[in-house]
């Protein structure tokens, strides 16, 4: 299937490059989104397998599909909860979770203006958790165990969504070797 990209020039582009450019491009996004706060991993990465099921020669069957939608799904929701729930199990409070949600923003802030790397982002909600808790009063040892809970739930939370990004990937990948061998 083909379609003309360019009247003047004549260029024509087959499609199926254009649909695994695509597919590549959305597991990429979905792998940078596993680690990457504010970008929603699992769906990226689920898309990259849906759009690589139209390729010519790649058969998906829908019930595979399926079952990695629901799984990403999954996994897009307890990426919010599991960082509410690890500040929570160790006796974080409200105060602590939304410290701690502010700091994850102002961390990736922080890494967006102010090329630090990866570790604003890592240290924004343990520290924002424990400000959270110290200005609802909590005392300085729960806050700090807060803080941890907080820090382990977005470490979890990242750990599962990098595990279904390169799970997308290593799919697409193993499928696209096929169809070209």
């Amino acid at each position: 299937m083909y379609f003309d990209i360019c009247y003047l020039c004549n260029f024509k582009l087959d499609m199926t490059y254009v649909l695994i450019i695509a597919a590549i491009l959305l597991a990429a996004i979905g792998l940078v989104g596993a680690i990457v706060p504010g970008i929603a991993g699992p769906p990226f990465s689920f898309l990259g397998l849906l759009v690589l099921s139209f390729v010519d020669g790649i058969d998906y069957s829908t019930g595979f599909l399926v079952i990695m939608g629901i799984i990403g799904a999954i996994i897009f929701v307890l990426d919010y909860v599991v960082p509410i729930w690890g500040t929570k199990t160790l006796g974080g409070t409200k105060a602590g979770v939304r410290g701690s949600t502010i700091g994850l923003i102002l961390g990736l802030l922080f890494t967006i203006i102010f090329p630090i790397g990866f570790i604003a982002i890592l240290l924004g909600p343990f520290i924002g958790a424990y400000i959270g808790e110290r200005n609802a009063g909590t005392p300085d040892h729960n806050a700090w165990r807060s803080a941890f809970g907080s820090f382990v739930g977005f470490l979890a939370g990242t750990f599962i969504k990098t595990v279904y990004a390169v799970v997308c990937l290593f799919y697409i990948f193993k499928d696209l070797i096929r169809l070209i061998w």
